[in-house]
């Protein structure tokens, strides 16, 4: 599946999320969202660009889905972010860690935020919460489409990049002088992952 995508910042949630909704848009999942990205210790994917994800999603009341990824090199026609992505739902994400760590895979990143997702148009748009860091919009589509429900929410076009999250992050501590908390380890204070790998 190829994967089109931009990222911003989103400066008041709640407005973008009223204007979401008064277009008609629909929330689909609110909760939890969990990211382990493996790699090799010689960070082999890492240098070709390319991910291997597990992400576990919960929801509010408690139910979890799991999601095993697989991502190749980025490219950027057009000004958009675009990755071919393969993956499948896994039924018990506990085991296919200790299945990747057999592999001799080790966790390279470890991301968490507060999710809202919803559905407009063809587009998804994905309201980002992170521990510590602004507020993110990721809106993935067709060109046309992401160009609409950025207009849709009001938000400044040129706010939206096709940057990583660590070029947010990076952002994010320069004007605050704050460091960013990518996940709720590194909210207490254990920084040992490399914000290059997020």
């Amino acid at each position: 599946m190829r994967e089109i995508e931009l990222k911003g910042v989103v400066p008041d949630p709640e407005a973008a999320r009223r204007a979401l909704l008064a277009s008609g848009a629909r929330c689909t999942f609110a909760g939890g969202l969990i990211d382990w990205r493996y790699d090799l210790p010689d960070r082999r994917l890492r240098v070709r660009d390319e991910v291997l994800r597990l992400r576990v999603t919960r929801a509010a009341d408690g139910s979890e889905s799991a999601r095993l990824d697989f991502k190749g090199p980025t490219s950027y026609p057009d000004g958009f972010k675009v990755r071919e992505e393969i993956g499948t739902d896994v039924q018990d994400a506990a085991t296919m860690h200790a299945i990747l760590l057999g592999l001799g895979y080790v966790i390279s990143r470890e991301i968490e935020r507060e999710v809202e997702v919803y559905e407009w148009e063809g587009v998804v748009v994905r309201l980002e919460q992170y521990p510590r860091l602004d507020v993110l919009a990721e809106v993935e589509g067709d060109p046309a489409g992401i160009e609409q429900a950025i207009a849709c929410m009001g938000l400044a076009r040129a706010s939206f990049t096709v940057e990583r999250l660590s070029d947010f992050a990076r952002r994010f501590e320069s004007r605050t002088g704050q460091r960013a908390a990518l996940s709720a380890r590194e909210l207490s204070g254990d920084y040992s992952y490399r914000l290059d790998d997020a």
